[in-house]
């Protein structure tokens, strides 16, 4: 059972791959076929499309590359790819893919102004950064004063201490 924990990521992410290909794919194609065949759209449509899909493709093909797994020819795993369940930069990754899949299916159904929903991801960009600063900023204050239940208040187990023996409790 040597590597576990290390197996079941490279299952996982295997999987979540496949998945996100194959609807990657299905999304694409239904943007071509509806615009090519149904819409008969201008130039400047698939202009748009080109451009607002490719950051989503090249997340996707980079998340591809961070997640696959890697075997030796003889079977054995050599990597087990990261974990693309991680939070953080990867969770944004696929924030991005998934809402532009919605842009896509949205523009190929309703036409080229639902490509202003694409607005929303750097809006949230600007929003994730600024809650980051202010939590990191919120967390530095918090080191600043060094001390936090000594320097505030007194927690349950110090207040019934202190009742029963009659005497407070100091710290150094």
């Amino acid at each position: 059972m040597a590597n576990k924990a290390a197996k079941q990521i490279a299952r996982r992410n295997i999987a979540i791959l496949g998945r996100t290909h194959i609807i990657s794919l299905s999304v694409h194609a239904l943007f071509l076929v509806l615009r090519t065949l149904l819409y008969s759209s201008p130039r400047s449509s698939y202009l748009l499309y080109a451009a607002l899909s490719s950051p989503s493709i090249a997340f996707e093909f980079y998340l591809e590359r961070l997640g696959r797994p890697a075997f030796a020819p003889d079977g054995e795993m050599r990597r087990s790819g990261e974990d693309l369940e991680a939070k953080g930069l990867t969770e944004y990754m696929w924030d991005v893919v998934y809402w532009t899949w919605g842009c896509v299916v949205a523009a190929a159904v309703l036409g080229d102004r639902a490509w202003w929903l694409w607005t929303v991801i750097p809006l949230y960009s600007v929003w994730l950064a600024y809650t980051t600063f202010t939590g990191m900023q919120q967390g530095m204050s918090g080191l600043a004063g060094a001390g936090g239940a000594a320097a505030g208040g007194s927690s349950n187990r110090q207040k019934k201490m202190e009742k029963r023996d009659g005497q407070k409790i100091q710290y150094r």
